[in-house]
């Protein structure tokens, strides 16, 4: 049992010594509708996480309502250059195209609030693009270090069937809630502890 705990000790203590933080971005994907990088809890998450040292990203998304997966897979790829040492936060259809972005290329990590995998039904959704090709799911998880997801049991525009059956195929660390919605200020979430802590627990800042 010692010798578990030494070398669990050890892999962490390495884990901070090779982990170049400079080196790490972080992105907030909003969603669709319209949604903005000053809604919900992005403000004060990418705030509360620059405070820690980190490079954060929270922009504007182009062409807000449909949030096109020909639109924004790129503007990841090639104005935000996601690489291997970004972790992607994503809120609704953004963590739709977390997870789509991921299929094909590598990332660090992500973080996948209010996610789903199908268009639920909404033109919207079926518009978007996201949904015409079937899910790799293994290319997802493989082509990251780790996804973690949050989702709620009461959010009005996603069944829970939806990130349960995500968590499934992905094998990520789950969180699920019972009182948070869509995780959005409607639900009075202007913040996200849960969230900071977690990347920080990732990234052994604790």
């Amino acid at each position: 049992m010692k010798k578990i705990l030494l070398m669990f000790l050890l892999s962490l203590s390495l884990l901070s010594q090779t982990m170049d933080l400079s080196k790490m971005k972080i992105i907030l994907i909003h969603g669709n509708g319209g949604s903005t990088a000053d809604n919900h809890w992005f403000p004060v998450v990418a705030e509360q996480l620059r405070n820690s040292g980190l490079n954060v990203i929270n922009c504007q998304f182009p062409e807000t309502y449909f949030a096109y997966a020909h639109v924004w897979l790129p503007f990841l790829k090639e104005t935000l250059q996601v690489d291997e040492n970004t972790i992607l936060i994503g809120h609704s259809s953004g963590a739709v195209a977390a997870l789509k972005f991921a299929e094909k290329n590598k990332i660090f990590g992500s973080i996948l609030v209010g996610s789903y995998y199908t268009d639920l039904g909404f033109p919207t959704e079926k518009k978007s693009g996201y949904f015409d090709t079937s899910w790799d799911w293994n290319a997802i998880k493989n082509n990251q270090q780790w996804i973690i997801q949050f989702s709620s049991t009461d959010d009005p525009w996603i069944p829970i069937n939806e990130p349960r059956f995500v968590h499934k195929m992905v094998h990520s660390e789950y969180h699920e809630f019972n009182d948070q919605g869509h995780f959005d200020k409607e639900h009075h979430k202007i913040a996200f502890p849960e969230l900071v802590e977690a990347i920080k627990e990732k990234l052994a800042m604790r």
